[in-house]
């Protein structure tokens, strides 16, 4: 049964579908927010499931503002720009008490009062982002980007549980407001989350607050969805200042509407309670759930801050009065190399343990083989460590101990010290070539190799991926091509069914287009589009195999970079090995025609630009076809570029095209073009 008509769903259906949102909004914010939760987990879920198969019984019913609407959609192409309601202004930071005080001073001159009255919370170590409602319901979210114009994070927004979609209160809410955040992920979550991705073999993040931003700004938002991202809001404003008096007001609405706001703020009478204050949580500051790196101090009243004024990049009635670094005095005991799944080489210093603020340190990232000549740190030194925000700390300096006996320099590897392969210098950084065989890459090299891009392996997902290597059944790329029935049914969820598909999909492969199993190899810096001119311009594996550096170097679109990686890839004799027992176990990749196009041919010398969601094409294909037809597809619209080809929901790429007179086909008109 299916509706598509309000009119046609009976009242009752309707009430309990109101009845189960504003439960589970009701206790989403118990959970989240308030970390009190009324229900179990299962009885949550029950709630949740109802909730669901309602929306899929009456399609109509389903509205942006659900709660079944936060788990993330299909990945995009790329963020649209949003321009801000108010320009997002940064603070000027201190970390004097002398500096506090001028500040103090500047504002009670500049306003000729005697006493101010300041807000002040913690400076929440996380990524700063504008949310808009409009008649109470969640429309748009967007990051800071240079203040003025961010990025249209708003799908990534909704998968986050403590931010509501439906404000409460929504008839005393202004019909717009634009309210300011900072997205984080708790300290607790944080370290939950970097253990999974080193078990599951992959890169941790350096501290929460790269995390929360790397989460924000994924283009598939289901891994948006997957990281424990909360946040806090601090800001209030609207279009026709609707508003109360103070801050500390307005930021205790927000609270009222049901968004989460700052945890230990207070109101100041003087400069020397915002002093108190910063001195009383900088003690509690190790003990907070949440990374913060000092306060911030906001004049109270709203007209005080109007008169005030700004700068061009901040205000004059604000200001962040930050935390000294946390620094102590070790030793290195040893300097390590670890290898991320990139295949990035990152020298560690391995220290005498020492406890900075709370926590003991007992490793310093020393970043790239630079740094350490740059600061010539060798074991045994006697150096200078900070944890400024991050969980992990710097190397800040070596300190010169007068008769201290010196190590030799520490030497940049020329193996792998996980699988022994070459490493070739790109920069600053190391990095492995046995990207086929490096048990560090192992797991995102197989993604990669039959992700939808690459092979396209059905039944072969990261799960999977990572049953395979866990169990030793996979080393390498080649090994997919040995496994048995009988292997597979020693892993969980694998039956007569699953396991021979997934065989079967597996042997299909077998058949490879050059674009794509070129892609698949990982080769570093070598995407979908550079592995498609790679395959264009050499026709076969062979041809690229033994292609110099200075031939690769000639092709458009090939800088040295690329050059560097593909001629390292090729010659590491650990990939050469995989690529033959991929031959001997029967993989065959496709020779295709290298003989320059036609000039004659349809589209032969067009630029297109492709913007917005086309319904008969995915934008690969209708790529793939244009280039068939000679033609060429880039990125950006210039005066050079020949059509723009607008679907659905277009970008500023439209806008563009139009003020520069650029010819703009609908894909009505893109299909005529091609069937001519």
């Amino acid at each position: 049964m299916s509706s598509d008509s309000l009119g046609e769903i009976p009242e009752y259906i309707l009430a309990r579908l109101r009845e189960l949102r504003e439960q589970i909004q009701h206790h989403d914010q118990l959970y989240y927010l308030k970390d009190r939760p009324e229900i179990s987990d299962i009885a949550y879920d029950q709630l949740f499931q109802e909730l669901q198969s309602l929306e899929a019984e009456f399609p109509s019913l389903l509205t942006p503002d659900s709660p079944t609407q936060r788990v993330g959609g299909a990945p995009l192409e790329q963020f649209q720009k949003a321009k801000h309601e108010f320009p997002l202004l940064s603070l000027d930071s201190h970390v004097d008490v002398a500096d506090v005080r001028a500040f103090d001073q500047r504002v009670l001159r500049e306003l000729d009062i005697d006493s101010v009255e300041y807000t002040v919370e913690p400076k929440y170590d996380g990524l700063s982002v504008e949310l808009i409602y409009e008649e109470g319901t969640f429309i748009r979210g967007s990051t800071r980007g240079d203040g003025i114009v961010g990025e249209d994070i708003t799908v990534n927004l909704r998968t986050i549980r403590a931010l509501p979609l439906q404000l409460h209160q929504p008839e005393a809410i202004p019909t717009k407001v634009i309210v300011r955040s900072e997205v984080y992920i708790p300290l607790e979550d944080f370290h939950v989350l970097n253990t999974r991705l080193i078990q599951d073999g992959e890169e941790p993040f350096a501290n929460p607050r790269n995390a929360a931003a790397g989460s924000l700004r994924q283009l598939d938002s289901r891994l948006t969805a997957d990281r424990p991202l909360t946040l806090t809001c601090y800001d209030l404003k609207t279009q026709t200042n609707e508003r109360p008096a103070t801050h500390w007001e307005a930021v205790t609405k927000l609270g009222e509407w049901g968004l989460p706001i700052p945890q230990h703020r207070q109101r100041c009478q003087s400069i020397d309670e915002v002093i108190a204050f910063h001195t009383d949580i900088e003690l509690q500051r190790n003990q907070l759930p949440f990374e913060i790196d000092g306060i911030v101090v906001k004049v109270d009243r709203y007209v005080w801050q109007q008169a005030l004024g700004e700068k061009s990049r901040s205000p004059r009635w604000a200001m962040a009065f930050k935390f000294p670094p946390r620094q102590e005095i070790t030793k290195v005991d040893q300097i390590i190399v670890s290898v991320g799944r990139t295949g990035a080489l990152t020298p560690i210093a391995i220290l005498n343990p020492v406890e900075i603020g709370g926590v003991t340190v007992s490793r310093a990232s020393l970043h790239n083989i630079d740094e350490v000549v740059r600061k010539d740190i060798r074991p045994g030194d006697t150096i200078k460590v900070e944890r400024a925000g991050d969980v992990i700390p710097d190397v800040v300096e070596r300190i010169d101990v007068p008769g201290e006996q010196r190590a030799e320099p520490f030497t940049p590897p020329t193996q792998c010290p996980v699988c022994q392969s070459h490493t070739i210098q790109e920069g600053p950084i190391l990095f492995c070539t046995g990207q086929t065989v490096c048990s560090a890459q192992l797991k995102g090299a197989l993604e990669l190799y039959v992700s939808k891009g690459a092979m396209n392996i059905e039944g072969l997902g990261r799960k999977t991926v990572a049953q395979l290597v866990d169990e030793g059944l996979v080393q390498d790329l080649a090994d997919f091509y040995s496994l048995t029935k009988d292997q597979l049914f020693t892993l969980e969820g694998f039956a007569e069914k699953s396991a021979t598909q997934l065989l079967e999909g597996i042997e299909k492969s077998k058949q490879a287009p050059l674009p794509r199993f070129i892609f698949g190899l990982g080769i570093r810096n070598v995407g979908a589009h550079i592995a498609q001119v790679l395959a264009k311009h050499f026709g076969s594996l062979d041809n690229l195999r033994t292609a110099p550096k200075e031939s690769l170097e000639l092709i458009h679109e090939i800088g040295p970079e690329i050059a560097s990686s593909v001629e390292s890839f090729f010659q590491e004799p650990k990939n050469l090995s995989v690529l033959q027992r991929m031959e001997e176990l029967g993989v065959t990749v496709e020779i295709i025609d290298t003989s320059p196009l036609s000039a004659d041919q349809p589209l032969s010398g067009k630029i297109f630009v492709l913007t917005g969601t086309l319904e008969g094409f995915s934008r690969q294909e209708a790529k793939q076809q244009i280039e068939t037809l000679g033609g060429r597809v880039t990125s950006s619209v210039s005066k050079q570029t020949d059509y723009v080809v607008a679907g659905s929901e277009p970008g500023s790429k439209l806008d563009k095209a139009q003020a520069l007179g650029v010819t703009v086909l609908n894909e009505e008109g893109f299909g005529n073009l091609l069937n001519e």
